[in-house]
């Protein structure tokens, strides 16, 4: 599977500073240093619907992530995946009596193209949990195998009580797992589970679904949690830098990844750092596709909005803020790029040398985007009243707000 194209990232003078990141697994601030090459995965779309804000938000915050490592002279090993057979990819193609694989491949088509107009930085490796097929089946084997998994009248499923390390990712109690793990695709009523939380790894073969070989585990799919374990560390081994996704994800499907991976490589941590972004609202409630009450993207650069209000929108929360999304949040957006642009439009200005220094330290400091837009507002208003001398202020502006924020001016 294809990603999408990437946007020039321009260069900018001196250098940026190590990311400070809040890690969901400890509770608080860690300082990482990557090394040379820094290594993310971010969970992608399952792609039964059109990208909504709340994905966009999500992918914008991971985006300024390899955007700060990036400025650090590093190169970013980044890697995706797209849930591209799921229960609600099935469901929805029958609700609507079209084939799944055809809405699939819609679907990602047009995340693709909101993902570019939105300037988000691709991944390396941007990979389908059909294509990882393969790989997956050998590691529920293994899991199988060493007494880390079982089988259930047909199914398999990955223990929790072989990982020491399980919930020390999300930090729940067993009754908000047990609550979590019902709500978001697990089953843990289901009679003859050694424990209620353990989660599926491969699904036998259903009546009129789709199902691929699974070698010795018969015919069937694979559960969602090892698609992404198979990918990661395919591409990115263990230890990689960040594990990122919607607050949504940090349980189950963060934790049972990391149990799934500890388990199959006897290695701890999975990542350095679990990295998840706040949940955006409509009319008072998570915006969501189960609910229905979504703000696509595409919706909006049909409407003529330009991706980067789009971006500057998403940019004035805090990542791991839950905000809600009105339509005040996007006029002041387009206001906003407004006053940027005109400010940038100008032969000379104030000194930009301060600006880019306010932007590195907000940014480095756990994403911090609002006051990154705040600095830029105080030179635009700075230009706007006095200007100022130097003549290739405007054009340093423009650079950094693109190369550390993604916003084109």
């Amino acid at each position: 599977m294809h990603a999408w194209p990437a946007s020039e990232v321009p260069a900018l003078p001196g250098k940026g500073r190590d990311l400070r990141i809040h890690d969901t697994a400890t509770g608080g601030p860690v300082t990482l240093d990557p090394g040379p090459v820094a290594r993310i995965y971010v969970c992608g779309i399952t792609p039964y619907d059109a990208t909504h804000i709340g994905h966009a938000a999500t992918y914008n915050a991971f985006d300024l992530v390899q955007r700060v490592w990036l400025d650090t002279k590093r190169q970013v090993h980044y890697v995706q995946n797209v849930t591209d057979v799921d229960d609600p990819l099935l469901e929805r193609a029958a609700r609507d009596n079209v084939d799944w694989v055809s809405l699939a491949e819609q679907e990602t088509t047009l995340f693709r193209e909101d993902m570019t107009a939105l300037r988000m930085l691709p991944p390396r490796h941007y990979i389908g949990a059909v294509e990882a097929i393969p790989g997956i089946v050998p590691l529920v084997e293994r899991l199988r195998d060493s007494g880390a998994a079982y089988e259930l009248e047909g199914d398999v499923y990955f223990s929790v009580e072989a990982d020491p390390h399980f919930g020390g990712v999300a930090n729940l109690d067993t009754a908000a797992m047990r609550l979590l793990s019902a709500e978001r695709g697990g089953d843990p009523d289901r009679p003859g589970k050694k424990n209620p939380l353990d989660p599926m790894l491969w699904m036998a073969a259903r009546e009129g679904e789709p199902s691929w070989d699974g070698g010795s585990l018969g015919q069937g799919r694979p559960g969602w949690h090892i698609e992404c374990v198979a990918i990661a560390l395919d591409h990115l081994g263990m230890g990689f830098d960040v594990q990122g996704g919607g607050s949504d994800l940090a349980f189950p499907h963060h934790e049972m990844g990391a149990s799934h991976a500890q388990a199959l490589t006897g290695e701890f941590p999975m990542a350095k750092a679990y990295v998840h972004a706040g949940m955006v609202a409509l009319d008072g409630q998570k915006m969501s596709k189960s609910k229905g009450n979504l703000v696509f993207v595409s919706t909006l650069r049909n409407e003529g909005v330009d991706p980067a209000a789009i971006r500057l929108a998403l940019l004035s929360h805090h990542y791991r803020a839950d905000w809600e999304w009105t339509d005040q949040v996007l006029q002041d957006a387009v206001a906003r790029l407004e006053r940027w642009r005109a400010a940038v439009s100008r032969p000379d200005g104030p000194s930009a040398e301060a600006l880019v220094d306010e932007i590195r330290e907000a940014l480095a400091n756990d994403l911090d985007a609002p006051a990154a837009l705040a600095a830029v507002d105080r030179w635009a208003a700075l230009q706007e009243e006095r200007g100022g001398t130097d003549e290739g202020a405007p054009g340093v502006v423009s650079r950094a707000v693109d190369a550390l924020m993604g916003v084109a001016l």
